[in-house]
């Protein structure tokens, strides 16, 4: 509002991310960034919010779930932290939270398989072989169609998280799924502070100069190992 001073921050955020989760009462969540405000700018436009994800000095997701969390990350590691009710804070419980390099799930759509490119493809097959394919491991799934809820847990205990390009992102001129500025670019920020690493399968997110506030790409993110596999693939 006019009659209010400009502060030096920019905030964007998805207030409700999964929320077709509701109604069968699974877990939801909230993902938010904070950027630098330009300076010299009196009166912030879209055009200032368009940056890349390695501008952000904040990130964070709130998950509401069995218990409430926020796990946030100032570019020095990532915390987590639990509202303790009785006294209305949150008390950190999660400290320095990291990925393990290696994992032997993952999570996707599954019911969008025959709109994925190959590499994807190749990739969800190869490790639907189990021990006796090429991977020599078996493999579990994991889908809460919240992308709040899948990411907490690979941060918890590994995984890889993908939403990639496919033919119907094509077909209705769209570069994916999940938004850049304020889906895509928070938790790629928490992923890699917590030593993962987040993809569109070709480039890394956080270099992304977003061209417009609700661009879409598609996602790659979580374990070291597997993330690469999946950007080798598409490099193949």
């Amino acid at each position: 509002p006019a009659e209010y001073p400009v502060g030096k921050y920019l905030i964007t955020f998805d207030p409700l991310d999964g929320s077709s989760n509701i109604d069968v009462n699974v877990s939801v969540g909230t993902i938010f960034s904070i950027l630098r405000c330009p300076e010299n700018i009196e009166r912030p436009t879209t055009a200032d919010f368009l940056q890349p994800g390695t501008k952000q000095i904040c990130a964070g997701y709130c998950l509401y779930g069995s218990a409430t969390m926020m796990v946030l990350t100032m570019g020095n590691g990532v915390n987590g932290y639990t509202l303790d009710k009785d006294i209305g804070a949150f008390i950190l419980t999660h400290p320095d939270m990291r990925i393990p390099e290696s994992t032997n799930e993952f999570s996707i759509n599954m019911s969008n398989m025959r709109h994925w490119e190959k590499p994807v493809k190749k990739y969800i097959n190869e490790c639907l072989q189990g021990k006796e394919g090429v991977r020599g491991k078996d493999f579990n799934m994991r889908w809460v169609a919240s992308m709040v809820a899948d990411v907490h847990r690979l941060l918890v205990r590994g995984g890889i998280f993908l939403y990639p390009y496919d033919a119907k992102a094509a077909a209705k001129g769209m570069g994916g799924k999940l938004r850049l500025i304020y889906e895509a670019n928070p938790i790629s920020f928490i992923v890699e502070q917590a030593g993962g690493l987040a993809s569109t399968g070709r480039e890394r997110i956080m270099d992304i100069t977003p061209s417009e506030l609700h661009q879409r790409i598609p996602v790659v993110m979580g374990s070291r190992e597997e993330v690469q596999y999946v950007t080798d693939l598409h490099k193949a």
